[in-house]
């Protein structure tokens, strides 16, 4: 039996389709009418998370050598959580994508010495607040909420807030900032990564634990 995602609007349904494949699923939407969730890849076993737009559905991709991604959640900045893994089965880190663009490892922008393995993002707000599922190293689950350290959050304890102010010094002395993307970009994941890391200055917060020396 193959399912897809849909849509419904004022009284109407529309298939949201799939990559290829037999099947997909839709897991959320935001005020822009912007979808994500999973779908069916053709010629293949896999199942990559997805954005729908416009009736355009983009995949996101995976990260490594995972096979499979899900997108869960996005919020009205374009910005998309995940998880990753075997198909079916998990495993991954969970991710983040902005934009529609490659996913990045979320798990690769927190701070190093936090003591929390990421295993599962489960939403993200309008504040680009993350907020999940990991395990410390004597095995216990536990919730957490990563804080992004930008100029929308101001005086995070742990935050160097001296590469936002450099970024906006930056941006201010050339051109405007430009406006967000409505099209897959074009970067590759590393510079994806990049971009990501240094808007974020390569780092959430995990509030309660202090950055190693």
């Amino acid at each position: 039996m193959n399912f897809h995602g849909f849509l419904w609007h004022r009284g109407s349904l529309q298939d949201l389709g799939t990559l290829g494949g037999d099947n997909s699923e839709a897991f959320w939407i935001n005020d822009a009418g912007e979808v994500v969730g999973r779908a069916d890849v053709s010629g293949s076993e896999s199942h990559h998370a997805f954005i729908w737009r416009n009736g355009v559905m983009t995949d996101l991709g995976t990260l490594g050598d995972f096979p499979c991604s899900t997108a869960v959640a996005i919020n009205s900045a374009e910005q998309t959580v995940g998880d990753t893994g075997v198909c079916h089965v998990g495993g991954g880190p969970p991710f983040l994508s902005e934009h529609g663009q490659h996913m990045v490892d979320l798990s690769k922008l927190v701070l190093p010495g936090s003591d929390i393995t990421l295993t599962d993002a489960v939403t993200i707000n309008d504040r680009g607040e993350i907020g999940g599922m990991g395990v410390l190293p004597n095995g216990d689950t536990h919730a957490y909420v990563l804080i992004p350290c930008d100029d929308d959050h101001a005086d995070v304890e742990g935050c160097d807030y001296s590469m936002v102010d450099a970024s906006f010094a930056q941006n201010s002395n050339t051109a405007p900032r430009p406006a967000a993307m409505t099209q897959p970009s074009t970067l590759s994941p590393a510079q994806t990564v990049n971009q990501l890391r240094n808007r974020w200055m390569q780092r959430y917060r995990l509030p309660g634990q202090r950055p190693v020396p």
